[in-house]
């Protein structure tokens, strides 16, 4: 599979598809392909998938182990421009949809579109002491401390409470977006989540969408954060964003 340098990072990717290019942005504790593993063969007889592993995640390397939205973002840009994309689609899930909106708002010439799944919009912790590592430890979480180590081994050198220590800090910190930043979204939006999700409450989506130019809300009925999963609603999901992605289309 193929890597692409930006900067001191060299970013593993999947390349699948022919077509407009989606580039589908991972959540937390995940990569690319486990993060969407839902949409790939719906997905794939229509468009180009680009699905990367981020900076500290799955199998990119980089000499600074050190991320953040922000950061990824960044990375994510150079991404696009080093394989001359042009305009490309955004889906991201959780902490990949908060990297889309910091990604858009830096570099709207980048992005054709975007739609985000389980993303509020606004910093929220709660819950994240519960990730810290010694409180992983002191549960005994060994079966999560793992696969966290093995699925980022490439990444991190089985260094998981760098790791995770990154990730408590970004869960704390982003996405941070301005309403500045939220005027430069002014490409067709499409913001998805869970009715059980409490971090992206309907609330939360409905003020996100009051800020941007052309922002759609569908928020999906029974399901929690991850809606797009087999394990929820994948098929409707898959469905909504098709139509979405075909009304932008061209």
């Amino acid at each position: 599979m193929p890597y692409c340098q930006v900067e001191d990072c060299n970013i593993f990717y999947e390349d699948m598809g022919i077509g407009e290019t989606i580039l589908f942005l991972h959540s937390g504790y995940s990569r690319g392909i486990i993060a969407f593993s839902g949409q790939i063969q719906p997905f794939f007889n229509q468009y180009r998938l680009l699905l990367p592993d981020f900076r500290g995640h799955g199998r990119t390397t980089a000499i600074n182990r050190d991320w953040d939205t922000a950061v990824i973002a960044d990375d994510m840009a150079g991404f696009i421009e080093k394989l001359d994309l042009g305009k490309v689609h955004l889906i991201g899930y959780s902490l990949g949809g908060g990297v889309a909106l910091h990604l858009a708002a830096k570099h709207p010439e980048l992005v054709k579109s975007i739609v985000t799944i389980g993303c509020g919009g606004v910093p929220d912790g709660t819950g994240s002491e519960d990730y810290e590592p010694e409180a992983l430890l002191e549960r005994n979480e060994r079966a999560f401390i793992e696969k966290i180590r093995v699925q980022n081994m490439e990444a991190t050198g089985g260094d998981w409470k760098h790791h995770m220590r990154q990730s408590i800090r970004d869960w704390r910190m982003y996405p941070c977006l301005t309403d500045k930043d939220f005027e430069q979204l002014k490409m067709p939006v499409f913001f998805i989540a869970g009715e059980l999700d409490t971090y992206a409450s309907r609330d939360r989506l409905l003020a996100m969408q009051n800020k941007c130019a052309k922002a759609e809300v569908w928020i999906v009925p029974g399901c929690g954060h991850r809606p797009h999963m087999p394990t929820e609603n994948v098929k409707e999901v898959n469905e909504r964003i098709k139509n979405f992605l075909e009304s932008v289309k061209g």
